[in-house]
């Protein structure tokens, strides 16, 4: 099993969250989610419950970077979208430390949500299963996945 430091993660985080607060406040308005809510004058969301976050870390097999970046952009965007899930932001790392990492923000309107369009949508979707063996003929793409369900605090600009 692949592990990650505390404090790699927690930089990660730091990072992913202040990149995430500005994108998601470009894009929010665009957002059919965000068509059922109410902006509050700090540009904070107010929708009553707080969507799911999940920060993922794929960890590159060696020389596997570029395909799985290629199976992101080609493919599995347009499964997460035909599945319900929303795509928050893509990320590699600038420092060498921590590159051969792809990092990535989705959510979920809840953790029920997340079961039926995570784990018994695009996992269980031919379709995407067959790409995926497709991309891995030569070998998987990663040596491991992390995963955090996160959900936003009561403060957080985002919910």
């Amino acid at each position: 099993m692949f592990w990650i430091s505390k404090r790699s993660f927690f930089a990660a985080a730091f990072v992913l969250s202040t990149v995430v607060i500005g994108s998601l406040k470009m894009t929010e308005a665009g957002d059919s989610y965000s068509e059922q809510t109410a902006a509050k004058p700090n540009g904070a969301v107010d929708t009553g419950k707080s969507r799911l976050f999940e920060l993922r870390i794929y960890t590159a097999a060696p020389n596997k970077m570029e395909a799985l970046n290629k199976r992101f952009r080609d493919h599995t965007l347009r499964f997460f979208e035909k599945h319900g899930i929303k795509s928050i932001g893509y990320w590699t790392a600038e420092d060498e430390k921590h590159q051969g990492r792809l990092y990535y923000l989705v959510a979920y309107p809840d953790k029920e949500s997340r079961e039926k369009m995570l784990v018994n949508g695009i996992a269980k979707d031919p379709e995407f299963l067959k790409i995926v063996a497709e991309s891995e003929k030569d070998g998987k793409l990663t040596v491991g996945i992390e995963s955090v369900l996160m959900t936003p605090t009561d403060y957080s600009p985002i919910k």
